[in-house]
């Protein structure tokens, strides 16, 4: 009876070990990308980018670079992933899939591409500066991806001057400049309005030091002057409107301010 049971225990698990290979070939047949060449591959990818189909691509991409991880495919597979994230607007993955192939590929051609696709991705993230059309008060927020954002371009910028990028970058950081600016005014403008005057003059003075050059730094200097104003401070007060009116001769802020019925950060 005993080596009866053993038997039938033998038997059964011969035929479970069977089903489970059977079941393994018939999961390795459903993949219709088995047999595929690394440009079929591509290809396909390519054509479910075109399509929006995202998750597809990203899954053609990942399945070339997996099987043909030393050919010129594989690289370009990992360019396209991190787009395809980009376009997903699912920022965290795009930078992962950014941040592996300049690490990967420090000296690659198209490298360049990478790091303006960083600041692309940074750039088009506005959550962190313009999340104050929704409840969340401006004042609270930290411009993180703006500044990232920044910071990629410049490094573009900086270390592939020649870059066909380089154009569209530098375009980029003069309206990120202005966007930080205008997002330091607001802010000095909240501590105003609610009678913080030192903390309102620091906040517009740190405007007018690191971003000289931007439109918003006009409005940094009338928070200025009239911190400064509210606070009995008149040399500060004095020398505040003495660069007001020198730099800006003809500011609306002269006349009692510009119209204030639009959004403050329409700034186009």
């Amino acid at each position: 009876m005993q080596k009866r049971s053993l038997k039938f225990s033998t038997v059964a698990l011969a035929v479970a070990v069977s089903l489970s290979l059977s079941a393994c070939g018939l999961f390795e047949k459903s993949d219709e990308t088995a047999k595929w060449s690394a440009s079929k591959l591509y290809s396909e990818a390519r054509d479910e980018m075109g399509a929006g189909n995202y998750d597809k691509a990203i899954e053609y991409f990942e399945k070339l670079e997996a099987r043909y991880p030393f050919g010129t495919y594989a690289q370009q597979a990992q360019m396209e992933v991190a787009y395809a994230y980009y376009r997903q607007a699912d920022q965290a993955q795009a930078l992962a899939a950014v941040e592996r192939f300049i690490k990967l590929h420090p000296n690659h051609p198209n490298v360049d591409y990478m790091y303006y696709l960083r600041g692309l991705i940074n750039f088009n993230d506005q959550r962190g500066l313009l999340d104050f059309l929704g409840k969340q008060d401006m004042s609270e927020r930290d411009p993180k991806s703006t500044r990232d954002a920044f910071d990629s371009f410049k490094l573009l910028v900086e270390r592939f001057p020649d870059s066909k990028y380089s154009k569209d970058a530098l375009a980029r950081m003069k309206y990120l400049v202005n966007a930080l600016a205008s997002y330091e005014v607001h802010v000095a403008n909240y501590y105003y309005r609610r009678g913080a005057y030192v903390a309102a003059a620091n906040r517009a003075q740190t405007a007018v030091r690191d971003y000289r050059d931007a439109p918003a730094i006009e409005e940094a200097l009338f928070i200025m002057v009239r911190s400064y104003d509210a606070l009995g401070l008149r040399e500060l007060r004095d020398d505040a409107d003495r660069v007001l009116k020198a730099t800006f001769p003809n500011s609306a802020y002269l006349r009692g301010g510009p119209d204030r019925s639009g959004p403050w950060w329409k700034i186009w």
